[in-house]
């Protein structure tokens, strides 16, 4: 059935999704347009319109398991088209108001680079408004006692202006697009590198915008996760030629998090759970995958589960890509991959968008048999769509047993939060 509207706040312009390539190009197109003398627009939209032909020449390229370096890889990766850094998380006021959070840095070239030095952070041409790097940023709260969603975007030129961009020196990670941020915060003479999350941890992510703002500091909790083999993270395989699409991919998948969540009535000090994904690549989805539905979830067993379901079109079928997979953490922060075969995603309920009339997923039976998982997700609101042309949904769930509640209902105990990321719905799109 198709279940009611969620009241929504939209105080600023929604963003697009976390990790589809299209998104990053279409913002980028925006940023040229909007920024920068005119010749150095045009030069930049020409670089865009290359990208989206599907050139990926002069690019390096994810087809090979390969070493992790940390804590460099933490920082960026110019050789690679596009990359981010994302983080969400489930927070908890005093009083018991429940908060969920986004916020994401992307980078996305304009044009491949001649060499690493040129690439990035800086570039010696003669304007300081040139730059082969486009940057943007997602910040969302969504606000689950007031049924309301905020989100927002920001575009800015990578360069020598300073507008936007992400540097890992001997202080940390610092990221950036204005002012949105996110920086280490490492102590002087405490725990080794190692076990404060390779460097990167503890870090403090600010960013405000009318109506929302956030001031989360992320302590170091479970090791990195690699994610697929060994931190390859296949999307498709050509049969033929046995080429691979994939991306480099890690996680940080249970993050203690304290500070403020700040709304137009006030600030709440909060604590939770955060969860950093990590990816960089070259590729896009292959032409016969639509989108895909994307879960993270912590339970609170100590396990947490991150499900990649890739979704086909029609013309082949439909139906889950068998490149899908997913990854299973301990307690104690060891890693299992888990193929397509381990797992099974069963549709309870829909939820149709009455801005753009999508009509997406609302609640799901995901079971791992094999790892006694048998679990009911439910959105904490339903409306956390955004709408930038693109359409998608991404919002904070909650997780509770199957057998206790096959329709999500909400008189079953929660026994689990999470984040989940649905794109390629909408009109005329596969159901």
């Amino acid at each position: 059935m198709d279940t009611p509207a969620s009241p929504r706040t939209r105080p600023v312009s929604a963003f697009g999704h976390r990790r589809l390539l299209v998104a990053a190009l279409a913002a980028a197109v925006s940023l040229a347009a909007a920024c920068g003398p005119p010749r150095d627009r045009q030069e930049a939209a020409l670089s865009i319109a290359g990208a989206l032909s599907g050139d990926t020449t002069g690019y390096a390229r994810a087809d090979a398991p390969r070493p992790f370096h940390f804590p460099a890889d933490h920082g960026p990766h110019p050789r690679f088209r596009t990359e981010w850094w994302y983080f969400t998380g489930n927070l908890d006021g005093a009083d018991g108001r429940r908060f969920g959070y986004q916020l994401t840095f992307f980078r996305n070239a304009l044009a491949p680079p001649d060499d690493e030095a040129a690439a990035f952070p800086t570039d010696d041409r003669a304007s300081p408004w040139a730059t082969r790097q486009a940057w943007f940023a997602h910040f969302a709260v969504t606000d689950a006692a007031g049924r309301r969603f905020f989100a927002a975007q920001r575009l800015a030129r990578g360069g020598r202006l300073g507008l936007a961009g992400a540097t890992f020196t001997g202080p940390g990670l610092r990221l950036w697009v204005d002012d949105w941020s996110a920086r280490s915060v490492l102590p002087v003479g405490t725990a080794p590198p190692a076990i404060r999350g390779g460097g990167l941890l503890p870090l403090r992510l600010a960013a405000a915008q009318e109506g929302a703002a956030i001031a989360l500091t992320l302590e170091p909790g479970k090791p990195v996760v690699l994610q697929g083999d060994s931190g390859l993270s296949v999307k498709s395989r050509d049969p033929a030629t046995g080429m691979v699409d994939a991306s480099y991919y890690y996680s940080f998948t249970r993050l203690p998090t304290a500070g403020t969540v700040t709304l137009g009535e006030g600030s709440f000090a909060v604590s939770g759970s955060s969860w950093m994904d990590r990816e960089w690549s070259t590729s896009a989805l292959a032409q016969d995958q639509v989108g895909w539905d994307w879960f993270a979830l912590q339970l609170d067993d100590g396990r947490d589960l991150m499900v990649y379901a890739l979704r086909l079109s029609d013309a082949v079928g439909g139906g889950i890509d068998p490149a899908s997979s997913a990854t299973l953490v301990a307690r104690d922060g060891t890693a299992r991959h888990l193929a397509r075969d381990a797992f099974a995603i069963d549709v309870l309920d829909r939820w149709r968008s009455p801005a753009t009339g999508a009509l997406y997923p609302f609640t799901w039976h995901l079971a791992v048999p094999g790892e006694g998982i048998d679990l009911v997700i439910r959105p904490v609101l339903a409306d956390q769509e955004l709408d930038v042309g693109l359409r998608y949904w991404e919002g904070a769930v909650d997780v509770r047993r199957a057998d206790a509640s096959r329709e999500g209902s909400a008189g079953a105990p929660v026994i689990g939060r999470g984040y989940v990321e649905l794109t390629g719905y909408g009109p005329g799109m596969p159901r």
